[in-house]
Parts: structure tokens; sequence; C-alpha cells
């Protein structure tokens, strides 16, 4: 009897350690599931929309590029853009994605260069160049989700000639003046709520620092979450980036012409740093450093927008090239707000405000 009831114990001792192991991991990843699912997007979430079987989209990106072979390729971009041989900054990147993994760590310009020369010199086309690269469709599709919007034509508003400009037109999150400090923060711990990792770059800085919209596009999200306290989410037009601003100041976090559904254009004012979060409670400080949190979610297909699917890259050298493109602002004393000093003109966001106005004309009564 006794071996008989020795393996009775042991047999429910393991079945005890399993219960345990399961209840440890399987459960909180559900519970986690469901927080991650409304952290930094609209209060009104709904389930996201299943993936089509049929659809093939990129699940993954890490972005690794850095702020100087951005800069390079941008300029190569720059001076072939009116000859007959334009070169397209991010294809010049996604092909030195391809012959790196991905990993920039070790860019030389160099690298870059003997790539651009081909194709000025007319030696070579990017076609061929990139014919026998295994992987350079999928760096260029991933890095035009990232950089899509940042380069193109645009109008400085105002000047009497209307002359259209072609350049940067993406901006720092910071306004030009105002001071900060950044590392590179991305992946690390974060514990308010459940243990995660944090999925954007922190700007500190001063209360009130203006916060400048990077890409145009529309508000997609406005108001208070429990994690980033008053925050606002901006998309992009060609809906591939998601732009997330967070723990602006309490009591007047926003610019009070924001609102959702709203367009904006790259380079205006937003909203203003602060270090609201961190409670259930709204315009609440419980965030001990005065900063911005700014983030970038990628959405290849709408069921990465809410979930276990998101895709989020770290900032830190995006925020670095963006350096060099600060928006200048002016404070208006009668109504206490921040304004950019020169506005411009982007095509996109004109055509987003006809075709939304075309929209509600068409839309039943």
């Amino acid at each position: 009897m006794k071996p008989f009831r020795f393996k009775c114990i042991v047999l429910i001792e393991l079945l005890a350690l399993f219960s345990i192991i399961v209840l440890t991991y399987i459960k909180p990843a559900k519970i986690i599931h469901k927080i991650r699912s409304n952290t930094p997007v609209s209060s009104n979430h709904t389930e996201p929309p299943a993936a089509s079987d049929n659809r093939d989209f990129i699940k993954w990106v890490d972005f690794k590029v850095t702020s100087a072979a951005m800069n390079d390729a941008y300029q190569y971009d720059l001076k072939a853009h009116e000859t007959d041989t334009p070169i397209d900054w991010v294809c010049l990147l996604a092909v030195l994605g391809a012959k790196y993994g991905g990993d920039f760590k070790n860019y030389k310009s160099s690298d870059m260069k003997a790539i651009a020369d081909k194709i000025l010199n007319k030696e070579s086309t990017l076609e061929e160049l990139t014919a026998d690269m295994k992987y350079y469709d999928y760096y260029n599709e991933a890095y035009h989700a990232v950089l899509g919007g940042f380069v193109g034509e645009y109008q400085l508003s105002g000047s009497d000639s209307k002359q259209t400009q072609y350049g940067l037109k993406a901006y720092s999150p910071i306004a030009k003046g105002f001071p900060y400090t950044d590392y590179d923060d991305f992946g690390s711990s974060r514990s308010f709520g459940y243990r995660r990792q944090h999925l954007g770059h922190d700007m500190m800085g001063q209360i009130g620092t203006p916060i400048i919209a990077v890409e145009s596009g529309y508000v997609e999200c406005l108001g208070w979450n429990r994690y980033g306290g008053w925050r606002i989410g901006i998309r992009s037009f060609d809906k591939k980036r998601y732009y997330y601003y967070a723990h602006l100041r309490q009591n007047f976090p926003y610019s009070k012409s924001l609102k959702e559904g709203g367009a904006v254009t790259a380079g205006d004012v937003i909203g203003y740093m602060g270090h609201t979060g961190y409670s259930d409670k709204e315009n609440v400080n419980n965030i001990d450093i005065i900063h911005l949190h700014f983030g970038l979610q990628l959405i290849f297909d709408e069921s990465q927008k809410d979930g276990n699917s998101e895709i989020w890259i770290s900032c830190y050298e995006l925020a670095r090239f963006l350096s060099q493109n600060r928006s200048e602002t002016a404070k208006d004393e009668s109504t206490k707000e921040w304004r950019r000093i020169q506005e411009i003109i982007d095509p996109a966001v004109q055509q987003y405000e006809k075709q939304k106005q075309k929209d509600t004309t068409e839309k039943p009564r």
C-alpha cells in the first residue's frame, strides 16, 4: 500500500504544481492583453477587426536606422530631386537595411555613397541594384511605413510667390528654443498597472513646453488615459503611422483648436509638456519627472491597431534626425497659447479636408 499511496501523493503534487503554473503565466497573459489593448489608444475601445486570412502584411518591425544614415540619405534625395536621376531617400535606407540585416550600428557613409553614386552617374538603377536582394522588399515597405510622410512638397504660407518647396516637412516634437534631454529608453521596464516594456521615447523638459505635431495627420484620440494622462493620438493620412504624445500639462494640456477628427499640419503646436498620468482620476500629476512620452506605432493592417499585435518602434534616432527641423513658436498673451511663426501649406492636409467636406456633403440626411 505504501508505494501506491506514495504515487498518489506525487501525482497530486504534480497536478497542484501544474495548476500554479497555469494560474501564474496563462491568466496574467490574458489580463495583460486586455490592459494593453486599452493603453495608448482611444477611450471608446472596441475589439480590433480580425485580419483577413488571405492578406499578407508585415507583422513586426525593429527600426534600427541611425540618424546619421537618415541624414545622409536625405541629403542625397535633395541633391537628386530636380535631376533626371531622382533618388528616394527611404529606398536608399532600404538597400542598406537589406545589406546590414536591419542593424545600422556599423553604418558607413561610404556604403551609401557607393549606392547613390551608381544611380546618380547612371551606372546602375535601383531595380538592378536590388534585383538579387532577398529582403529588400521587406525593408522598403517597413521603412516607408516609418518615414513615408517625412519628405515631400509643401508651400510657405504668406509667401508672395507661393513657390513649392521640397524637403523635410516633418518636425521635432519639441518646439524650437525649448531645452530638453533624452536618451535611448525604448524597451525599459515599467510597472504601473502591470509590468511591461516602455514602448516610446521620453523627452525631459519644462512644464508648458510647446509640443509639436511631427507629421500632418488627423486627431484620432484626445483625452485622459490612466497611463498616459492627458494625451493626443494623431494618425497619418496614409494610416500607416499613429503618433502618441502623452503626460501633457495639467489643466491646460492641448491647443484649444484641437478636436477629434480635425486635421493638423506638421509643425503645429498641439499641446504642452507636463507630468500627468498613472491615475484613474483625471487631471492628476502622478509622474515624477516632467517629460513628453513620444511614441510611434506602425499599422499595416487595422487588426494591429490594438492588442498584442501592436508594432511600436524606437524613436530615439528619429528624434535626433528631426532635431534639425524644430518649429519656431511665439506666445499669444491674450490666450496664453503658443503658435507657430512660420505656417506651411501641406497638400496632404488640403486633400484630407477636401475629402472630409465632400463626405459630409454626400452623407444622407
